[in-house]
């Protein structure tokens, strides 16, 4: 659930970054205005230079994250090489003064050179070199916490456990006090990352701060066109509209899990219940009679999966995958005697914002991997589309980076419905599934994931820059922001020696930006209702995407002009209505209503909003 553009550059000789200037010419050419002509010979340097080190910058970052081996500093030391030599580019003080005086004659410049000089300012805002010991400081920082982060090794009663075993431990293990040391283990990495991320947390804010910045929450919102109160309005907008069937979904799993469990019915949710080391699915909870995926897949090889993840996009009319991209990417989990580690995270990359596109996975027959791969592809495929010559290298980006995440997860739920599992050869139990049961478990994933993704995270995130929440807080407040959300408890005292925010990827490599994942679940809902209804002519609940060279002409028309057009202008062109939770809500009220009658009875713990 991740697309990553590294800002990360591999060490390069002063020389290089010497040529690397500002200089251009003032003259004008074709009649374009003086302003226009310097900038379009400002940006045409800065593009081809910018592409340069970004490509150095993204093998660095690969390299870090897909070989790490414990004692080895030489990552890290090429890395943190590398982020300074695209820092002291990117925040380059001359490139600062030149964007910002053209800008002042926007009136003279067309939309594409003006996105692009924004593009250059909110670049610099993250490496202003008017702050370069700062600067320098805050990428030390982040090196040194992503090498504790994913060198990380976790284990509990002396065994030692993956990313993959937690979670398989938590989907599965019946017994409470098993799932109670996993869950704790899984917690365990915060403790040594507080540190590191009480330095991020102050160096963060001071860097943005810079360029004029209130803080570096504010700083990732403003990339949406709005400021950090706006930007919070909207997603707990988001959050209140879907309250109500989350408070279902919360006491229907409250009476659930506590027979089968054999316990009393809690008011909050033990952490260490659900299947999801932060309560953010729920979706494994549910087995579908009729619809067993995860047994249909255990005949199939995790190559397999990523295959027909390919297949599918090709299907629609995109290109097959460059042979690069199978020969390059870290698809599979580190094999168990290998001497080093990675990221276990699932990610997806454009190295040299153009054709070398790689996916950094650990995937195995499962449907958690199965629905994965179809999204990470997703941004493979969007990164495809926008790398052409009509499209700046600045502006090679999502419209917003919720419809990056969007657009993966949309192709992750069409690939999950049961007429495109029958029309891919996966044969899942033979009758056909109870569609209540599909919608629960649906429902499981993308409903409960909101009070997390716009609640827990991006509160936290929120207060930890914008309000800079002293340290001495975090644990406490993190777990009174889920009880409120997600209406989760820890199993026991989470006292201030942990730092379970940490734990999450997110906080300390990819800060202040979760809330994107929030809004990209409404756009998915959007986009898949314009598809069903208007496309296809289905039912949205029960659609076949696969081979419909329609739907791929519809996705390609909003994949193809990346950043180059207004975010909400494009949705409204495409779907008809600009950003509303209305298809979320349309789609799952069938399940409401079925939820409203099962909790009928039951005491509802989680308040409204």
């Amino acid at each position: 659930m991740h697309s990553r553009v590294s800002f990360c550059a591999l060490a390069t000789t002063g020389a290089l970054l010497a040529t690397m200037t500002t200089s251009c010419s003032s003259a004008p050419r074709g009649g374009a205005s003086p302003a226009a002509a310097e900038a379009a010979a400002f940006l045409r340097k800065y593009n081809s230079d910018y592409r340069a080190l970004q490509t150095a910058a993204s093998e660095a970052d690969w390299r870090s994250n897909t070989h790490i081996v414990e004692g080895d500093e030489s990552n890290a030391t090429a890395t943190q090489a590398a982020k300074e030599a695209l820092a002291a580019f990117t925040g380059n003080v001359a490139n600062i003064e030149t964007a910002t005086r053209l800008l002042r004659s926007r009136a003279e410049l067309d939309d594409l050179t003006v996105r692009q000089l924004e593009r250059v300012l909110f670049e610099a805002a993250q490496n202003p070199q008017t702050v370069p010991a700062l600067v320098k400081e805050r990428i030390a920082a982040e090196t040194a916490q992503t090498e504790k982060l994913y060198g990380y090794t976790f284990s509990a009663d002396g065994e030692s456990l993956t990313p993959n075993g937690i979670d398989e431990t938590l989907r599965s293990e019946k017994d409470l006090a098993r799932r109670q040391k996993v869950w704790e283990a899984s917690k365990r990495v915060g403790v040594g990352l507080r540190p590191g991320l009480e330095k991020l947390q102050r160096l963060r804010n001071a860097t943005v701060r810079a360029l004029g910045y209130k803080d570096y929450f504010s700083y990732q919102a403003s990339e949406y066109g709005m400021d950090a109160a706006e930007l919070a309005a909207l997603v707990d907008k988001v959050n209140r509209e879907l309250r109500p069937l989350f408070r279902e979904l919360h006491t229907w799993a409250r009476y659930e899990l506590a027979a089968r469990f054999g316990q009393p019915v809690p008011d909050l949710l033990p952490a260490h219940w659900l299947p999801n080391r932060w309560g953010q699915d729920w979706s494994s909870l549910v087995e579908v009679p009729g619809f067993d995926l995860d047994g249909a897949l255990r005949t199939r090889t995790p190559e397999w999966l990523v295959e027909q993840a390919e297949r599918f996009y090709v299907s629609l009319g995109f290109p097959a995958l460059p042979r690069s991209f199978y020969e390059k990417s870290s698809l599979y989990p580190v094999p168990a005697d290998a001497k080093y580690k990675k990221n276990t995270h699932a990610s997806a990359w454009h190295i040299d914002l153009d054709r070398d596109v790689r996916s950094l996975m650990s995937v195995e027959p499962n449907t958690e991997w199965y629905e994965t791969t179809h999204h990470e592809l997703g941004h493979i495929y969007y990164y495809i589309s926008y790398s052409r010559p009509e499209i700046p290298v600045l502006l090679r980006n999502g419209a917003n980076r919720a419809y990056h995440e969007a657009v993966g997860s949309l192709m992750g739920l069409a690939a999950m419905q049961p007429r495109f599992v029958e029309k891919v050869g996966l044969s899942t139990g033979g009758s056909r599934p109870d569609p209540m049961q599909l919608l629960l478990k649906e429902a499981l994933n993308y409903v409960v994931f909101i009070p997390w993704s716009s609640g827990t995270m991006t509160v936290f995130e929120k207060e930890l820059y914008a309000d800079e929440l002293p340290a001495s807080r975090w644990n406490a407040r993190w777990w009174e922001l889920a009880a409120r959300y997600q209406g989760i408890a820890p199993p026991g005292l989470r006292g201030e020696e942990f730092c379970d925010p940490a734990t999450k990827t997110h906080i300390n490599d990819d800060p202040a930006q979760y809330y994107d994942y929030a809004l990209s679940f409404v756009l998915l809902f959007q986009l898949h209702d314009h598809i069903a209804r208007k496309l296809l002519r289905e039912d949205p609940h029960d659609t076949c995407y696969y081979g419909r060279k329609e739907v791929g002409e519809f996705l390609s028309s909003i994949l193809r002009p990346g950043a180059s057009v207004d975010w909400q202008t494009l949705l409204k062109e495409k779907t008809g209505e600009g950003l509303s939770a209305r298809a979320m809500l349309e789609y799952f009220e069938p399940l409401r209503k079925w939820l409203v009658e099962k909790n009928k009875g039951r005491k509802y713990t989680l308040p409204e909003m």
